[in-house]
């Protein structure tokens, strides 16, 4: 499924949620992005393996996802969809929360988490207060023409090294194993 953005790091070695919504709401904040509509911002600095927040959304499976957004059919792709992992997708268009508004870039700042059936969006850097807050979307690459898909899905990150697409890079997950 393209359109998703693939979870990184999951297992043992992922960290334990930071306790509370109100704290994570405190480290950033929301307003319009130069990469793409709204996007969440430092508020304050925010340390290296700090867990910003979690992604939430209604819990569908890969076929449910397919059938609700047609990559084919749309004339502007755009969801908000997460895979958790071979059989559940968050669509956070639907009681999702914040962690939706966090944009792509191709040298992020944060990666995804996934821990239990939970999806975590954590730094791997540190973030200074007012730097965008950003992890590699790494969507999942199909049989499909490169250049109909990156057309598709085409990346606004600014970044030094940009790919020219939110897609995963062609040899693998994104260097910070984000989605």
């Amino acid at each position: 499924m393209s359109g998703a953005a693939t979870a990184g790091r999951s297992g043992p070695s992922a960290r334990r949620a930071a306790p509370g919504r109100s704290r994570a709401r405190s480290l950033y904040v929301l307003r319009p992005s130069a990469k793409h509509g709204r996007g969440a911002f430092a508020a304050v600095p925010i340390r290296r393996g700090t867990r910003v927040i979690e992604y939430t959304g209604e819990r569908i499976t890969h076929a449910e996802a397919d059938a609700r957004y047609d990559d084919e059919a749309m004339e502007r792709h755009h969801t908000f969809l997460m895979i958790v992992n071979r059989r559940w997708v968050l669509d956070a268009a639907f009681g999702g929360n914040d962690a939706r508004f966090i944009n792509h870039s191709c040298e992020p700042n944060c990666e995804i988490v996934v821990a239990r059936g939970r999806v975590f969006i954590e730094a791997i850097a540190d973030i200074r207060p007012g730097e965008e807050i950003t992890y590699d979307y790494a969507y999942e690459r199909e049989d499909e023409d490169d250049a109909i898909a990156t057309s598709r899905y085409p990346c606004r990150c600014g970044a030094v090294r940009c790919r020219g697409t939110i897609l995963a890079p062609r040899d693998g997950p994104a260097p910070s194993g984000g989605g």
